[in-house]
């Protein structure tokens, strides 16, 4: 009897082991348990996440397969300096980019003169702050833009994406997301972790200025 409870409780144990080393995500980053089950941030995955909401939720839906439709995309930029962009915004846009592909939607980069800040290795970036300045026919033919901002304090990172429609300037398609920067993210921007820091106080993001721009 004692056998057979023992071999039940290391079954038990053995269980809960397995359990816990399958659970290692990336959503137990920046909590108590980051260091027993957090993981790597998967950009990719974070990517395909952002695009499958805002493609799926679009209202308008969008159209796949149309060539003379395609869906522009912009780099990622600073929400506290439109004018900064970094390697985090344009992994992003490469990454949303290829999963838009997937989905079956032609894809092209946003290279606008009149509304773009074209800075060398910084991206492009839709910068204008009235969109019905875009006026050429690349943009004009597109069935919606795709607009991102960022920003972080701490360790702590808030990403804003939009699907806009360029004829109208309306929103067709909104998501934030929240996500702990795990010392790759970090490396991007130049920052190492400096502390644990996981019971800090998080302030709020400011208003994002995707919505300044039509409202």
């Amino acid at each position: 009897m004692n056998n057979h409870l023992a071999i039940m409780f290391l079954r038990i144990i053995l269980t809960l082991v397995l359990s816990l080393s399958l659970a290692a995500c990336s959503s137990f980053n920046c909590t108590r348990l980051e260091k027993q089950l957090g993981a790597e941030e998967n950009l990719i995955n974070l990517a395909a996440r952002i695009t499958d909401d805002l493609t799926q939720k679009a209202f308008p839906p969008l159209m796949p397969r149309q060539p003379d439709l395609p869906v522009l995309s912009t780099t990622f930029v600073n929400n506290n300096d439109l004018k900064e962009t970094s390697r985090f915004g344009r992994i992003l846009q490469e990454h949303i980019s290829s999963r838009l592909v997937q989905l079956g939607y032609t894809t092209k980069e946003l290279k606008l003169r009149d509304t773009l800040l074209m800075q060398e290795r910084s991206g492009e970036t839709m910068l204008s702050r009235d969109v019905k300045d875009i006026n050429n026919k690349q943009s004009l033919s597109a069935q919606a833009i795709l607009v991102g901002t960022y920003s972080y304090t701490d360790r702590i990172m808030y990403i804003s994406a939009r699907l806009i429609n360029p004829k109208d300037r309306n929103i067709i398609s909104s998501y934030d997301y929240r996500l702990c920067m795990d010392d790759n993210i970090l490396a991007m921007f130049g920052l190492k972790r400096q502390s644990i820091g996981l019971d800090d106080e998080v302030d709020p993001p400011r208003g994002s200025w995707i919505n300044s721009l039509f409202y």
